[in-house]
């Protein structure tokens, strides 16, 4: 088994931050309208480096954070090529290098045809995606990666790990729906909480209300899977600091999250709660993926061994 290099997943980490970093950044353009500030790409008015005034700090801004990333991402890819052994982790470094271009590409896109909604939420479904592969590269190439697993009967259905798991797909599933009302905007569609309109349901849904929604019910369910997540974990695994901190972690970005998501309507979609909102909605997301993937490698099903009949008649009870 070979060993991971310390430099290699510091500059892995380093690149997850980054990415964290672009993200809040991309999430203040959307916040502060200033995705058409710029109407031009790859160039900004035709400039490398324009006057940084108004929208202009923002769009270009984040443009600039992304070919850092853009190049950090060239840069760990080849380095997982040259030093990493293991095939899968090397075509995930691939993957992610293509993700970050076809992330360029779609920002590109969504500048030059005026922040059309399916290319906008496809840019800002990608990211998270990116962002993954990234926190992916970075656990798999830390020195805890090779930690023996442990044999835990009494686990219970479902599996930790298959709730982890699907506690992170609903996660995904909810930054859709929260990009989905994001580029539509349909943040004040629904515009009291925790109520509707004053009452459990809106009284009638035209697209923006039920788009909006149906973000709050994917809050819920992603609350849900959560606490049960978090539960199962302190219940069954509050000695392993390995699952505690990322179910802790998860748990605590969901709550912010969720507080998050109601100041946004209190507050008439300010600017710094609405930013936040997307950049805590990351956080969630590489927590659970963090949870989930530790799970599966930490909690190894019980071995059952297949016994002939004729070889257990004769085991003492």
């Amino acid at each position: 088994m070979s060993r991971p290099s310390t430099n290699l997943h510091l500059f892995a980490v380093f690149t997850a931050v980054a990415t964290f970093i672009l993200i809040l950044a991309g999430g203040l353009v959307s916040s502060t309208g200033s995705g058409l500030s710029v109407p031009d790409w790859p160039l900004s008015f035709g400039q490398v480096f324009p006057p940084m005034r108004g929208g202009v700090l923002f769009e270009h801004g984040h443009r600039m954070i992304a070919s850092v990333v853009g190049a950090l991402t060239v840069v760990l890819a080849i380095w997982m090529w040259l030093a990493e052994p293991r095939r899968g982790v090397r075509a995930l470094a691939l993957a992610a290098l293509l993700a970050v271009v076809c992330q360029g590409l779609l920002g590109g896109i969504t500048v030059l045809w005026k922040l059309p909604t399916a290319v906008s939420v496809a840019h800002a479904c990608l990211a998270q995606t990116f962002l993954c592969a990234v926190v992916v590269l970075a656990l798999c190439t830390s020195r805890r990666w090779n930690v023996p697993s442990i044999a835990r009967t009494g686990d219970g259905r479902p599996r930790l790990a298959h709730l982890a798991l699907v506690t992170t797909l609903a996660v995904y599933g909810q930054l859709i729906l929260g990009a989905l009302v994001r580029h539509t905007g349909s943040g004040l569609a629904i515009p009291d909480f925790p109520l509707a309109f004053g009452g459990l349901l809106p009284p009638a849904f035209p697209q923006p209300v039920l788009i909006h929604f149906l973000h709050r019910i994917g809050a819920t369910v992603v609350t849900v899977l959560t606490l049960w997540t978090a539960a199962r974990v302190w219940n069954a695994h509050r000695d392993e600091p390995l699952l505690l901190r990322p179910a802790v972690l998860l748990l605590g970005f969901v709550l912010v999250q969720i507080s998050l998501g109601a100041s946004i309507i209190w507050t008439w979609r300010a600017v710094v709660p609405t930013t936040a909102h997307v950049t805590t909605g990351a956080a969630s997301l590489a927590s659970g993926l963090l949870l989930s993937i530790r799970a599966y490698r930490l909690l190894a099903a019980p071995v059952r061994v297949a016994v002939p009949r004729w070889a257990a008649r004769r085991i003492p009870a």
